[in-house]
């Protein structure tokens, strides 16, 4: 009788194998996340020295731990609903021969790392970190599970997006008004792209019973609520930037927002199905990180 899909079978040795182990870290996620942060620093920093740049590279490694660890304690906590997803299913970390025990001291082992990390940095980039950490506990953790909870779990996402600018902005500066305004934008975008998420994996939560707005509210006003959400986002920065409160290169998202309209008005004349959302997710990610890239090397 063949076992099921990400059953490891009673007896059977599992060989210990690091590079199989650190396979289940989405790392195309933990890079995405490294941009937040990076620009909250460069944001706060004035003139760069070799300080700073020491601490930078300390955030970034710091910082890469931290959303590493959000991402594989989400896994842990969501093993069986993921195997019971028709696009999650081969990802699943035991259809690679590794147990959830050591999953478990993964995730515990990459937020120790981060807090190490953060540490030099000062007490208030440690809080910011540790908060961070609780609040993917409260969305992820058994017995918790905002995840399942819509509205919250959005919330939690507003809350997490701020806190992951500020870590970056608290490493040379004390969070102010021109900080939390700030991260204003990067806890809209956060939002929206949670929601866009919801939307693409809303047939799989379904099946598993987990009550994310798209489930609750139907996928179409989930989508719906990302678009509107990005756009305010983005009309946000495009004032910061003419005000001067954010780099005047920010503008430039200003001239995307056409292109990020019609990339979503595709996937939702496809059905917004995981195939189309997800090209829409690589599409605007992609927009944001040229537009970042060009505000550091700007300010830089």
């Amino acid at each position: 009788m063949q076992a099921a899909p990400g059953t490891i079978i009673a007896g059977q040795r599992q060989v210990w194998s690091l590079p199989r182990l650190l396979s289940c870290i989405r790392f195309g996620e933990v890079l995405v996340l490294e941009g937040s942060p990076l620009l909250g620093a460069v944001f706060s920093m004035g003139h760069l020295t070799a300080e700073k740049a020491v601490a930078i590279v300390l955030l970034a490694a710091g910082n890469a731990c931290l959303v590493a660890h959000v991402f594989v304690l989400n896994d842990w906590s969501g093993m069986n609903t993921d195997l019971l997803d028709p696009n999650r299913m081969s990802g699943v970390f035991t259809n690679r021969g590794i147990g959830r025990a050591w999953i478990g001291s993964l995730w515990m082992t990459l937020l120790a790392l981060s807090l190490l990390l953060l540490s030099p940095l000062g007490s208030r980039t440690l809080t910011i970190a540790l908060a961070i950490a609780g609040l993917s506990a409260l969305y992820s953790a058994p017995g918790v599970h905002i995840k399942g909870i819509p509205i919250a779990n959005s919330a939690l996402h507003f809350a997490g997006g701020l806190l992951h600018f500020l870590l970056g902005y608290s490493v040379f500066s004390a969070v102010d008004g021109r900080g939390l305004v700030l991260g204003c934008f990067f806890a809209l975008t956060f939002v929206a792209g949670h929601l866009t998420h919801e939307t693409r994996d809303s047939e799989g939560d379904l099946i598993n019973g987990i009550r994310t707005n798209a489930v609750t509210f139907g996928k179409a006003r989930s989508f719906a609520a990302s678009v509107v959400l990005f756009m305010i986002a983005d009309v946000l920065l495009i004032v910061l930037a003419v005000s001067d409160t954010a780099p005047r290169p920010l503008f430039l998202i200003a001239a995307f927002l056409p292109l990020h309209l019609f990339w979503s008005f595709q996937a939702w004349r496809a059905g917004l199905t995981f195939e189309s959302v997800r090209r829409l997710q690589v599409r605007y990610r992609a927009i944001y990180a040229a537009i970042g890239l060009i505000t550091a090397l700007t300010m830089l």
